[in-house]
Order: structure tokens, then C-alpha cells, then sequence
């Protein structure tokens, strides 16, 4: 019950691991998302309160539009998160890892009444803590689960070259000198990357200058560069 990382495979086939967020971190991210909904409903309430009825009936919309399409909008367009949810880096999708769709959006949400009885969320928090997912009702619902956002790969540091395809099969140790030669390379003098690169000739096939760019354009393959 304490291992969070949730394994699936995706419709295409593509075996991803995924962190499910628990309770604490998912109230965080629903205090700002009522933090800001608060703030608007105010803001709007100084500005309509001189229309009268209008006002009122304006400020009604505002209400139904921020407690029930917020989040949904949010949720659909903005990558599965509203502000809450993207200020503490977690996200919405559906179980199979997918993004969340339009219907399953507005499911789990239009259920948040069933999840806030008998008051402040109780079924909800009890559900959540009865399932391995950490999911609510609304999340039973609609099929979705709230997990950790993937946090973005840096940037490689290798020089962009030519991709290469090695002439001989490479094992892991041998692809990782490859990718680290050429990481480093541009904080070697000219003489030690040549000299390095000689030392690998058995798997460029080649050396000196020669040898250096088929290193350079091995990594950039092994990167993924096409």
C-alpha cells in the first residue's frame, strides 16, 4: 500500500510507469483551486453588485460556471491539471494513462457532491484511502486516476552531428562510453578527444578526426537524432 508507482501499458503498447498522488498532496491543490475561485467570486461580486437584479443573475452564472466547468475546462485543455493541480505537479488520466477526455472530465466532477458528504469531502477521503490508487468516487466513476506529473528530461548535452548507425552490435556498457565520450567532449582540447577516440576504434572503424565525428555521429543515433 506504500508503493505509489502504478506499471500499465498504453493502448499503443508502450509499457509506462505512473506515480499515483495520495491524499495530502490532491487537498493542496483543491485549497488553491478554491482559493481561486473564491478570489473570482469576490472580484465579481464588487463588480456586479451595482446591477441589481442583472448583477445578481450574472453573478449566479459566474458561480455555476466556476463550480462546475473549471475544473472540467481546466482538466481537458490545459493537460489534465487545473492551477492547483499544476502549482503541486499532478495530474488527471485515465487508467490506461491516456489524457483525460471531455466525458470522463465532467463525470468525476459532476460526482465531487457525492465525494464532499457528509461534509468536507468525507466519502471521498474514505474512498481514496480504501483504494491502492488513492481514487474517489468521481475517479471510480469516470474511469481516471490523479498521478505525479513526468518531469521533462534535460537536455541533451551531446553535440548534434550526422546520426550514425554502429557497424557492429553494441552492449550497454559500450553505448554508454559513447554518450559519455561525447558529452565530454567539448571540455577535452582537440589533442585528448582524438587520442580517446583512436581508443575506439574497434568500434568506429576508424580513427583520428574520422573516428571523432563517427563517435559524435553513433551518440546522436543513440539519442534517438534521426
Amino acid at each position: 500500500m506504500l508503493d505509489t508507482q502504478r506499471a500499465l501499458s498504453t493502448p499503443e503498447g508502450v509499457a509506462i510507469t505512473l506515480r499515483v498522488a495520495g491524499p495530502p498532496v490532491r487537498a493542496l491543490a483543491w485549497a488553491v483551486d478554491v482559493s481561486i475561485r473564491f478570489a473570482t467570486y469576490i472580484a465579481a461580486a464588487l463588480v456586479f453588485q451595482n446591477f441589481k437584479t442583472f448583477g445578481q443573475g450574472v453573478f449566479f452564472l459566474v458561480l455555476f460556471v466556476g463550480e462546475w466547468f473549471y475544473p472540467v475546462v481546466c482538466e481537458v485543455y490545459f493537460g489534465g491539471a487545473t492551477p492547483g493541480k499544476r502549482l503541486l505537479g499532478i495530474q488527471v488520466l485515465h487508467d490506461d494513462g491516456t489524457p483525460v477526455g471531455f466525458s470522463a472530465s465532467v463525470i468525476r466532477n459532476l460526482i465531487r457532491f457525492a465525494d464532499f458528504l457528509p461534509v468536507a469531502y468525507g466519502f471521498g477521503l474514505v474512498s481514496m484511502l480504501l483504494q491502492k490508487d488513492f481514487k474517489r468516487l468521481g475517479d471510480l466513476a469516470a474511469g481516471t486516476v490523479v498521478v505525479y506529473r513526468h518531469e521533462e528530461p534535460p537536455p541533451s548535452k551531446i553535440p548534434k552531428a550526422e546520426p550514425a548507425v554502429p557497424v557492429l552490435p553494441l552492449t550497454l556498457e559500450e553505448q554508454g562510453a559513447i554518450l559519455e565520450f561525447a558529452e565530454r567532449l567539448p571540455t577535452w582540447t582537440r589533442e585528448r578527444g582524438l587520442e580517446l577516440a583512436t581508443l575506439l576504434r574497434p568500434l568506429t572503424q576508424a580513427t583520428g578526426s574520422q573516428g571523432r565525428g563517427r563517435i559524435l555521429g553513433i551518440a546522436n543515433w543513440l539519442v534517438g537524432r534521426r
